[in-house]
């Protein structure tokens, strides 16, 4: 039950934070109480992430007042805050990638005299308590992005935190990772943790949340129990109109139908090591193919054989021929070349360059499909940047501004014209709506759907099984390192696709 009548152990007041005389956050006021889940929800842009990194010490307000327990706190670093008790999981991964995730989960807290075995042991039964199946001893660099989020979540509840501020959690958990993960959500509810969950997927803020609050332009616009709303009310605060749902109400099977079945990638009996096993399928242009399964099954391995950005094996790994001709890239500068392109679903570690503008990100990948571009002018990179700010719609404070300064959807969106700019053949998007708010979402399905009927190839791996419904012309199934089944979109239902990835 949600303690209405506690008094709030986090109370911000009147908070405003200013990039470059433009406030990002402004006039906003939050209280949170002990044992309360509450959403956080906006577009892309609406101060949440920034909000919340004032509450957690990482950059500090630019006017207001954050009170603590009945303490005004003024942190000056994410140690201060965790100190008292706040701890914040990113959307972005902020774990050491050389180290282990027996290390990185107890970085900080290590003992005067540091036995390894000890570590392991306590680590592997904090991560099987939550259900993560994760070995301890893993490098996280050799994790994927969903294990890297499993391993800041544990981490955050190992350090017994008072408020926990997750930002997009489950964005790249599978059902029943999500399950685990709201199983242990409310068990620190039970506990009098408080937590701040920071979300685009609302349905999950009204399930488990206890109340709501929607962030607009870097202002509060509304503060509700969940009882007493909708998601069609939430929608509406969010975007300041009602938003015609492609996502979640658009008809199964209104997409484009290619005339043309020209095919332009196919994978034969192509074999890496123990993850990709003997998996074999099509690609054509004017389409729009969509790789589902649970997180391990080996989607994204496959795409990066193809990409360049991983190896089959050498002897009996198979073939893949592009446009009917055979292909093994050593490197990916070699499948960008032949016009394929992979967009990553890691942005921040391989997507951009965060001390680059986003002109500067954007007309890095002009350059690179104009190698013989002699002169590289400032009035080029403006206007080739400029175009693809239009086309993806890409808010920013000014196209000058490093990258690392925007929301998490407009950076995936540099990123998206960073790579398109290079006019591909191939396009290949690994979860491309990852922390992405509802109506970029929209956005980016509308750009996806143009560039089937614009004639690219294009293949969407997704772990979201109503953007593959939504998107998709032909569903290709992945399990234990292999395509398993092939549906049409006309005959594919979420119900179909998790039978075939998990049976």
């Amino acid at each position: 039950m949600n303690p209405e009548n506690a008094p709030p152990l986090l109370s911000v007041e009147g908070v405003t934070k200013s990039y470059q005389g433009l406030n990002v956050v402004e006039n906003v006021d939050l209280d949170v109480r002990a044992g309360e889940i509450h959403g956080l929800v906006g577009e892309n842009g609406a101060g949440k992430s920034t909000l919340c990194k004032m509450i957690a010490g990482v950059v500090a307000p630019t006017s207001g007042k954050i009170t603590f327990d009945g303490d005004v706190i003024g942190f000056t670093s994410p140690a201060d805050a965790l100190r008292r008790g706040i701890t914040m999981v990113y959307q972005e991964t902020s774990l050491v990638p050389t180290m282990t995730v027996a290390q990185n989960l107890y970085l900080g807290q290590e003992p005067a005299l540091t036995f390894m075995r000890p570590v392991f042991l306590k680590a592997q039964q904090i991560l099987q308590s939550m259900g993560f199946h994760i070995d301890p001893r893993s490098v996280v660099s050799r994790l994927s992005a969903a294990q890297k989020q499993m391993v800041e979540i544990a981490r955050a509840v190992l350090h017994e935190s008072r408020l926990i501020i997750f930002d997009e959690p489950t964005a790249t958990l599978t059902p029943e990772e999500k399950q685990h993960f709201f199983s242990l959500i409310e068990r620190l509810k039970r506990q009098k943790v408080a937590v701040i969950f920071i979300s685009h997927a609302i349905e999950e803020c009204l399930e488990y949340g206890d109340r709501i609050t929607v962030l607009r332009d870097g202002k509060r616009v509304l503060t509700t129990a969940v009882s007493e709303t909708s998601r069609e009310a939430v929608v509406r605060s969010m975007v300041g109109r009602d938003l015609t749902p492609a996502l979640h109400g658009g008809p199964q099977g209104a997409r484009h139908k290619s005339g043309s079945r020209e095919r332009v990638l196919s994978v034969q009996n192509v074999i890496m090591g123990d993850v990709v096993k003997n998996t074999s399928f099509s690609v054509f242009a004017g389409e729009v193919t969509c790789l589902a399964g649970l997180i391990g099954s080996g989607r994204t391995e496959t795409m990066k054989i193809v990409s360049g950005a991983l190896k089959r094996n050498l002897v009996m790994g198979g073939e893949i021929l592009l446009d009917g001709r055979p292909v093994r890239y050593r490197v990916p500068s070699q499948a960008v070349r032949d016009g394929i392109i992979y967009i990553t679903e890691d942005r921040k570690l391989n997507g951009f360059f965060e001390l680059m503008s986003v002109e500067q990100n954007i007309y890095t990948g002009w350059l690179v499909a104009n190698r013989d571009a002699v002169l590289v002018t400032r009035k080029r990179e403006n206007w080739v940047s400029r175009d693809w700010l239009s086309r993806l719609q890409i808010r920013s404070i000014d196209p000058r501004v490093m990258v690392n300064q925007l929301s998490g959807g407009n950076q995936q969106k540099v990123v998206i014209a960073k790579s398109l700019v290079q006019k591909p053949r191939l396009v290949i998007f690994d979860e491309p709506t990852r922390g992405v708010d509802v109506g970029a979402i929209n956005e980016i399905h509308a750009f996806i759907r143009r560039l089937a009927d614009e004639g690219m190839a294009v293949v969407v791996i997704s772990s979201y099984l109503p953007e593959v419904l939504v998107i998709a012309d032909r569903v290709l199934v992945c399990r234990a390192g292999r395509v398993v089944e092939e549906m049409d979109i006309a005959d594919a239902t979420e119900e179909k696709i998790m039978f075939a990835a998990v049976h």
